[in-house]
């Protein structure tokens, strides 16, 4: 574990999906490139047409999102943001300054924002480490992580939360990528003291750019969040889709069993070429000491990884056909390395 950071000066992570930078930098058009880079569903819940109505309106509350994300998460003490995103940039704001423990590798934004906020950081390697070791008064869990793909068990998190519970502080759990196998999740126990969710609709969903997610936290927490956004935060027709999107079972079951069979192709083309992987339903990681030269020698072909900051991974998304992870795999055989 890392002694406490107290530096405010980390520059803002980078983020995978920069096709456009990419196109610029290897002088490849940008449709010919195959992206999987991002983590998000590349067969996402299919847009109906959008009333006309419903671009003139300004949000509401009462308009069906909130009964319909109770509904799909199991639990009512939740709150509609921009994205999960919001919820991470606005937590460390708002809570108390301590000390938190932060998987490391893990999404990064995370990182950034509890550092900025002042609080002191202590980070647990999210691949080995135990978070049970770690003494802090956040605990912060991505399950399953991101980037590392580390998966924890309901039991295990719930012994977590008790651990929390004991000291007065907080299990907060990142569950971004938990939709295909929502058994995991802890959101039936959000009524329990010391424990924070974040989800969002930008993965599972494939629906990045509504920018939709929801926090899950007590009554207080809620409150004061609430006082930090705009009445206006997310807008009418994401809020239409997203209602339409968390009612949709059916398509929700499909794409469940889509992802992990697609998820299993990625993983068995990827460890076929000696690349060990780990990772969800939703993206494989390849731990390699030449991660760098991988990550550029597939660009050149037009694939797109993501390549973590210190270089020790790729990240593969899911390919959204049998012609992508062909040319996934043209591409994986004619690395020179």
């Amino acid at each position: 574990m890392s002694a406490p950071s107290e530096s405010t000066s980390q520059l803002r992570p980078a983020h995978g999906g920069r096709l456009y930078q990419a196109a610029r930098q290897y002088g490849i058009p940008q449709p010919a490139w195959t992206d999987l880079s991002t983590g998000v569903s590349p067969l996402g819940w299919p847009i109906p047409e959008i009333p006309g109505d419903i671009w003139q309106r300004l949000p509401e509350d009462d308009d069906g999102l909130v009964s319909a994300a109770q509904s799909y998460y199991g639990c009512s003490n939740l709150l509609p943001l921009a994205g999960s995103q919001q919820a991470i940039e606005l937590l460390p704001r708002i809570l108390p300054r301590g000390t938190v423990a932060i998987p490391d590798p893990g999404y990064q934004e995370h990182r950034y924002h509890w550092q900025q906020a002042g609080h002191q950081l202590h980070l647990y390697d999210s691949r080995t480490a135990d978070p049970q070791l770690v003494d802090a008064d956040y605990l912060l869990v991505i399950n399953p992580n991101n980037p590392s793909g580390q998966a924890y068990s309901r039991d295990w998190l719930t012994g977590l939360l008790q651990k929390q519970q004991m000291r007065g502080g907080y299990l907060i759990i990142d569950e971004a990528f938990i939709d295909p196998t929502p058994e995991q999740s802890l959101c039936n126990l959000s009524n329990q003291p010391g424990l924070i969710i974040l989800r969002s609709l930008g993965k599972f969903f494939g629906l990045a750019g509504i920018r939709v997610g929801f926090l899950i936290a007590d009554d207080l927490i809620r409150e004061h969040i609430s006082r930090q956004i705009s009445p206006w935060h997310i807008s009418t027709p994401s809020r239409y889709i997203a209602t339409l999107a968390l009612q949709d079972t059916g398509w929700q079951q499909r794409a469940q069993q889509w992802q992990k069979a697609q998820s299993e192709r990625l993983r068995s083309l990827l460890e076929s070429h000696k690349l060990a992987t780990r990772g969800t339903a939703l993206f494989q990681s390849c731990y390699s000491p030449q991660a760098v030269q991988i990550h550029q020698q597939l660009a050149r072909q037009a694939i797109l990884t993501r390549l973590l900051d210190d270089h020790s991974a790729l990240r593969f998304g899911l390919p959204a056909n049998s012609h992508q992870l062909q040319q996934l795999a043209d591409a994986l055989e004619g690395l020179r390395l």
